[in-house]
């Protein structure tokens, strides 16, 4: 297919991107933001940030895997550097991710998604496995919603003394300043070390784009409703030939036993658990996130007749 004609994104603009990239069409014309890293000839993944609504924040993931990687990141449609127009749905952002595949002359490619992208990943697997060469499903929430009300309780208990500020922003029309202040306030819970959760959540929040709400509320009213249902995916899934690799916290405050019932349908699963990490693990355990990864994604070849000290 001939690749499509993009637009260029002004790296003088600070309020449109922190990295110059193209804006690609999708399949209805709606503008994509799109960049990519490490081009030299490695193999390619895309990466799926989380939200809906938000935007790609795997800044530092991208550099640590270009090292052996071709990392193509992108904002979904209406998020961050993208054109903001709907419409939302979890069909529409499949098919923009096979739009960002197609751009880039990909027949196949290893996708990555975290948090909600995991969710996303994972279907765009399941309704495409020729084209994914292996799934990684970093921080996801598994295939119900069970795990909602012990994430609502756990946010409660993990915020402690900022859950009064959070309710009463949450309680009113903010600012875009306030808007930024609960985002951050909320991303502090996903990190169990309080001396370091501000930084980080910090760092999510640099750049800051506005949190496109409706794609949230639509996105996620959809998921709700369960179409496909939990049993409709769990049956996919162990069919499903690509193989898995699920990387999470064991601090998430997003319960892990939600994504054992995938673990377990999945039939070329690796599960990777970092201990007293949360749920944006290459900000926590960079070096231990980037081995994992690599080693899956690339692993470099070995040598059998080399040998090493006590070998």
């Amino acid at each position: 297919m001939e690749r499509p004609t993009a637009i260029q994104v002004n790296p003088a603009e600070p309020d449109r991107t922190d990295h110059p990239g193209d804006l690609i069409p999708a399949d209805d014309g709606c503008r994509l933001w799109t960049t990519v890293v490490g081009e030299g000839g490695g193999e390619p993944v895309i990466l799926c940030h989380g939200g809906p609504g938000l935007w790609d924040m795997f800044g530092d993931l991208a550099a640590a895997l270009a090292t052996r990687l071709r990392v193509i990141r992108w904002d979904q449609r209406g998020c961050g550097r993208s054109e903001r127009r709907g419409p939302y749905s979890v069909a529409q952002t499949m098919a923009d991710l096979d739009a960002v595949r197609r751009y880039y002359g990909l027949s196949r490619a290893a996708v990555l998604g975290h948090s909600w992208g995991a969710t996303l990943a994972l279907r765009y697997a399941l309704a495409h496995p020729a084209h994914v060469t292996k799934l990684v499903y970093v921080s996801g929430t598994g295939l119900g919603r069970a795990w909602h009300p012990a994430y609502e309780r756990n946010l409660d208990a993990r915020l402690g003394r900022d859950l009064p500020r959070l309710r009463e922003l949450n309680s009113r029309a903010r600012t875009p300043a306030e808007d930024r202040e609960v985002a951050v306030l909320q991303w502090t819970a996903d990190f169990p070390d309080p001396s370091t959760a501000r930084s980080h959540a910090e760092r999510m929040a640099t750049p800051w784009f506005p949190i496109n709400y409706d794609c949230n509320a639509a996105i996620n009213t959809e998921e709700k409703r369960r179409s496909p249902t939990e049993a409709e995916l769990v049956a996919a899934c162990r069919a499903l030939p690509t193989p898995t690799l699920i990387v999470d916290g064991d601090q998430d405050i997003r319960p892990r036993w939600a994504v054992d019932a995938l673990h377990a349908a999945l039939p070329t699963a690796t599960r990777v658990s970092l201990p007293g990490v949360g749920h944006v693990p290459w900000l926590e355990a960079p070096d231990a996130v980037a081995t994992a990864l690599l080693d899956y994604l690339a692993p470099q070849p070995r040598h059998p007749g080399l040998r090493f000290p006590g070998s």
